[in-house]
């Protein structure tokens, strides 16, 4: 049998040109040949600086790369510079990015402190107004973005679609002998109206690199398709995401089966994870499931991941589940320290497995395994380092002494990294 080597997926990226989000030193680069960029976006009312600029500093210290904020009143513009202020302060030079709808065009103008202490704006075509008073107010958005040496996310969503446009793609299909499905034309408005107005952009004086582009739906197979013709199209960097993904494992499973196929397609240079957030649940979740996304499908790498089994009969005790648990935690709380004092300690995989079926084996493809007795199994735990069986752990003590241990290899074999060579 001619046997060929198994290869990842995924084609070359579409997106040649490559925009670049600046604060301070901080640049950020989105297409060309950056890795896929997580960013998310707060939900505190912007007049708030201070909640808003500490919900920035979790998500920016969770892993976002770039924050968006709303910016839709008067006071909400007035305060943005004094979030950039007390992110400055704190230490945070993540870039901001302005959320704008309907008088964007105005707060941009009145608050030209505001415009400079962003480091995008997010533009949605649809919520310009109707006619030449939209295109006035997005001429009129993008000379400010001129003006600054701001880049922009021109963001079409159908939900907020140019109705104008619609209808008249709505009125051509009509007069088809073979006319489309509605959807199907909702789907080509959608791209469309993003390259029209990145096009229109550019006319404008917006540098060609200056320039995302993003087609939000909430339908998977919706967005699977728009992204797919987009991309075909254009050569801007694309932003992906549902635009409403939802709540708990339905909104995770959403944003996982779209962004999935197509990063796999290589189509895509940044994603948010729009998760509807449970009573009381963290917002910075939505940047750790865009995280896992990228890093389960080894596009990147983001913190150590801990490989741990299911459980079955086999496996009795929930101790094997309560390591994991707190390993986990333990290696994504440590990466704000660990990734600028251990060099590749986010490409680190940790296996914590409940019993002998599989535990050895599982142990010693990791880079650190420790493989916990199930049913009946003498109450020992072998501990592999590097494929090496090293040490058994017994006894009450065992997640004390294996966390021990991860935490010796990770200075023994990271910490060398960071080392300066002699010369």
């Amino acid at each position: 049998m001619d046997m060929k080597p198994l290869t990842p997926g995924a084609a070359a990226r579409r997106a040649t040109r490559q925009v670049n989000l600046r604060w301070g030193e901080r640049v950020v680069r989105v297409g060309g040949d950056a890795p896929v960029m997580v960013q998310s976006m707060t939900n505190t009312d912007t007049a708030d600086p201070i909640a808003t600029a500490i919900q920035v500093k979790e998500l920016a210290l969770a892993g976002s790369e770039a924050v968006r904020i709303t910016v839709n009143s008067p006071e909400a513009a007035r305060e943005v510079p004094a979030i950039r202020e007390q992110l400055d302060r704190m230490g945070i030079a993540v870039p901001l990015i302005g959320d704008f709808h309907y008088n964007g065009h105005k707060l941009l103008t009145q608050f030209p402190e505001c415009a400079q202490a962003l480091s995008k704006y997010r533009i949605n075509p649809g919520n310009l107004g109707a006619g030449k008073r939209a295109d006035d107010n997005f001429a009129q958005m993008i000379e400010v973005a001129c003006r600054h040496n701001k880049p922009v996310r021109i963001g079409v969503n159908w939900g907020s679609l140019d109705q104008a446009l619609m209808a008249r793609m709505m009125d051509e299909n009509n007069a088809r002998p073979d006319p489309w499905t509605a959807q199907a034309v909702m789907r080509e408005a959608l791209v469309v109206s993003a390259i029209t107005n990145a096009q229109r952009a550019e006319s404008l004086g917006l540098p060609g690199d200056a320039i995302v582009l993003s087609c939000k739906v909430s339908h998977v197979q919706d967005l699977i398709s728009v992204y797919r013709e987009l991309s075909s199209r254009c050569d801007y960097p694309l932003h992906l995401g549902l635009t409403e993904a939802g709540m708990g494992s339905k909104g995770i499973v959403a944003s996982t089966a779209a962004l999935s196929v197509l990063l796999q397609q290589g189509i895509g240079d940044t994603i948010r994870i729009s998760l509807t957030p449970e009573p009381g649940g963290a917002r910075t979740r939505e940047v750790i499931v865009g995280q896992e996304i990228l890093q389960t499908m080894g596009l990147r790498a983001f913190t150590p991941m801990v490989i741990a089994c299911p459980g079955c009969g086999r496996t009795s005790s929930t101790f094997f589940q309560e390591l994991a648990d707190s390993i986990q935690s333990y290696l994504r709380e440590q990466m704000p320290v660990w990734s600028h004092r251990y060099p590749g300690v986010e490409r680190m995989n940790v296996a914590v497995m409940g019993c002998v079926v599989n535990g050895p084996g599982e142990s010693k493809h990791a880079d650190i395994g420790i493989s916990l007795p199930g049913t009946g199994e003498l109450p020992t735990a072998p501990v592999f380092v590097d494929g090496q069986r090293t040490v058994t752990l017994k006894g009450e003590r065992i997640a004390e002494e294996f966390l021990a241990i991860v935490e010796n290899y990770v200075e023994r074999r990271y910490g060398q990294a960071a080392a300066p060579s002699a010369t």
